[in-house]
């Protein structure tokens, strides 16, 4: 099994369109990108857990309100870096892996120790992108393949339907 830990608030900080987001709304940037790691999650079938500080949230605050990633923000006077070197030594063993996406480079230094593999909040990001845009090319190709409102008959068909529709007029 792959886990994923996610340093939310190091995401938001690193990715475009989250960083500019938390300017004007700074839970819609949180949330949008807990949105973003349900994808990721469902899409490569990683076990996602996203850790925020206390520090903007409910210390010790643990969502699972229909969420298929977990959401854990840290408890009072523990920074979401710790929380994450915690998790990563606890959820190792020989049938896991654990990646932790962090640009923060001494938390990188410190999960390497651990036995996990880092993964850069560019490194992320880039990858939730590839698969948005696989995701919208296939939705484009079967809209295409199936049009909306009409059904594929074979063409001996569709001309005898529009040969009784042109008699019935």
């Amino acid at each position: 099994m792959d886990i994923l830990l996610v340093d939310g608030y190091n995401m938001i900080g690193a990715w475009p369109d989250l960083k500019k987001l938390k300017e004007t709304d700074f839970a819609a940037a949180r949330d949008l990108l807990i949105e973003k790691m349900e994808e990721y999650q469902a899409i490569t079938g990683f076990r996602v857990i996203v850790v925020f500080d206390a520090h903007s949230a409910a210390a010790g605050l643990r969502r699972e309100d229909g969420r298929s990633v977990e959401v854990i923000f840290t408890r009072q006077n523990e920074t979401a870096d710790e929380r994450i070197e915690k998790l990563a030594i606890s959820l190792k063993n020989a049938n896991t892996q654990v990646h932790v996406a962090t640009s923060d480079a001494t938390e990188q230094w410190a999960i390497f120790g651990q036995g996990a593999l880092r993964k850069s909040a560019r490194e992320l990001y880039n990858e939730v992108c590839r698969m948005e845009r696989q995701i919208t090319a296939k939705l484009i190709e079967e809209c295409q393949k199936k049009p909306f409102g009409k059904i594929n008959f074979p063409s001996k068909i569709a001309d005898i339907f529009e040969k009784w529709r042109r008699e019935g007029k």
